[in-house]
């Protein structure tokens, strides 16, 4: 018996002591796995937070045209509470815990604080794909207010809609922060006989995760994308090759993500940019060029028209995010750029940004996903990562491009070093392999929950009818229902659910205090501000590294 078997014939049985045998040798199965002598429960504190986007829309299902909602403070400065590309895309930010239920429940408390606040009749859109959108006139700018930063955030907002369109930046998704206790790194750094400073050690193990991400995200992809349709508006003016589900719907028979395909977060002018993730500065250094870079279709579109700003700048990206990927190092930091943080303290913690939302849960996600993306990164982390070159890069867009536009097809092959290989037997051979982090995270925490979860992937590999992309396809032809109208009645039911519940006394009044700091907050920086905007531009742009 495999350790990955071990786990899952454990899975559900909410004791462990009849299979404590298998479960002692599935321990040490993975402790051989990862040479690793020990898993101390300290290192398990794994710190998650998550970022879900959600459309406002209107009881028809349209885009919201109403501003951010003041009950919810403000967007430039809220903690918790803010906006994406649109006024209307509305992103919930829970703090860094250890704790997964803390991580959910604060989630459920931001909406149940949201749904409160939101105008007569508007809910959050439950899925990724967007509701119905008239036009590109209809889909408003998020608004920050007059301080210097904020005019920022609105204009770059505006150049990515002359880039990309506006349509691109209405898609919503998860987005799952990640890193490992400082307790683990001081002990792993031991463990593999590293002599970096720690913050050279972390940084190359994060890279290392990143580029073992980059070769498995497919089977994220697989499991949990949840945007097999879309709304025939979406499509206008744009080629594709969808096929009709009725008169108002597109979809891909065996699709699972179309958020990840041509459809979504794709740009013709960034696939100059090869990024790699085999060093740090690489990294540094392929972003930097592609941020001061001009690009001659944006120096030709200008900085201005008419005295309207139409762009932070004309290089190949405005901002280091406007660089669309699936996963990005990360650090925290006040009044620095992203790539002067990374530069100067290293990698803090990794962004996953390849989830769909799933319009079946409530929250977009649940703890069963969260246990086995935290088994699945810290696979990513412990197992061999080579470095990356061009021709496996090619390879492994390749894998993702035929998962996301058909990940169900019965026998589909990718590609793995060269060599064919059904998805479905390289994804059986992988949950084989996460199951040894399975292992480890079960055994910190005492729990089987982490081996249930894989086990529950496992049957989507099984039978692709049981992923969330084939379940909404089903509902569709099941109900006779356009996309748009499978959205809206999701919604409402998920609208009327936290309409019905309420706050605790406390978290409510944390929630109200902390919208009225952040409108002072943004009051002050408005307040405060010494250069007109130009002359702020001028500096912005004048950046070096």
């Amino acid at each position: 018996m495999t350790v990955a078997q071990a786990v899952i014939v454990t899975a559900g049985t909410g004791s462990r002591s009849p299979e404590a045998d298998i479960l002692s040798k599935a321990f040490k199965a993975s402790l051989e796995r990862f040479q690793l002598p020990e898993f101390k429960p300290a290192w398990a504190k794994i710190q998650r937070g998550i970022e879900k986007e959600s459309l406002r829309v209107t009881p028809e299902g349209r885009l919201a045209q109403t501003p951010h909602p003041v009950g919810m403070g403000s967007a430039l400065t809220h903690p918790y509470v803010t906006t994406d590309y649109s006024e209307a895309l509305v992103e919930l930010i829970t703090p860094v815990s250890d704790s997964i239920d803390e991580c959910l429940t604060f989630l459920e408390d931001l909406h149940k604080f949201v749904y409160h606040n939101l105008p007569e009749g508007e809910r959050l859109w439950v899925a990724s794909m967007p509701c119905l959108l008239e036009s590109e006139a209809q889909i408003p700018l998020a608004q920050y207010g007059n301080s210097n930063m904020g005019r920022l955030k609105t204009l770059y907002r505006e150049g990515l809609g002359h880039r990309y369109g506006r349509l691109m930046q209405t898609i919503a998704g998860i987005h799952y922060n990640f890193s490992m206790p400082d307790a683990f790194w001081e002990d792993f750094r031991s463990v593999s006989g590293s002599t970096e400073s720690m913050q050279a050690f972390r940084t190359r193990k994060y890279l290392h995760l990143i580029r073992n991400f980059h070769r498995y995200s497919w089977l994220l992809v697989y499991l949990f994308g949840a945007s097999p349709a879309v709304a025939r508006c979406f499509t206008d003016d744009r080629n594709h090759d969808l096929q009709a589900l009725d008169a108002a719907t597109l979809y891909k028979p065996d699709a699972t993500c179309l958020r990840m395909g041509d459809l979504g977060y794709k740009s013709d002018a960034q696939r100059s940019i090869f990024v790699c993730y085999n060093d740090l500065n690489n990294y540094i250094d392929s972003l930097y060029s592609a941020l001061s870079t001009p690009y001659p279709p944006y120096q030709r579109l200008g900085l201005k028209r008419d005295d309207h700003h139409l762009q932070i700048n004309t290089n190949l990206l405005q901002l280091e995010n406007e660089f669309y990927a699936t996963i990005r190092p990360k650090r925290v930091g006040d009044g620095k750029r992203p790539l002067q943080l990374l530069k100067e303290s290293g990698i803090q913690y990794i962004e996953v940004r390849a989830l769909d939302l799933n319009p079946f849960l409530p929250l977009g996600i649940d703890a069963e996903q969260i246990h086995f993306l935290d088994a699945f990164l810290v696979y990513c982390l412990l197992a061999d990562s080579p470095e990356c070159v061009k021709a496996e890069n090619e390879e492994i867009e390749k894998n993702l491009a035929l998962t996301v536009n058909r990940g169900r097809e019965a026998g589909l092959e990718l590609n793995r070093n060269g060599n064919p290989i059904t998805l479905k037997s390289w994804a059986t051979e992988l949950m084989q392999d996460i199951g040894f982090s399975a292992g480890l995270l079960d055994h910190a925490h005492a729990t089987d929950a982490y081996s249930a979860a894989l086990a529950a992937q496992q049957n989507k590999v099984d039978d692709p009818s049981q992923t969330p992309s084939a379940k909404i396809l089903q509902a569709l032809r099941d109900n006779n229902q356009p996309f748009c109208k499978f959205g809206m009645q999701h919604s409402e039911a998920v609208q009327q659910g936290f309409m019905k519940s309420t706050l605790l006394p406390s978290r409510l009044d944390h929630f109200t205090a902390t919208s009225a700091q952040s409108l002072a907050a943004q009051a002050h920086a408005e307040a405060s501000d010494e250069l007109d905007f130009d002359s702020f531009l001028t500096q912005w742009n004048d950046y070096q590294l």
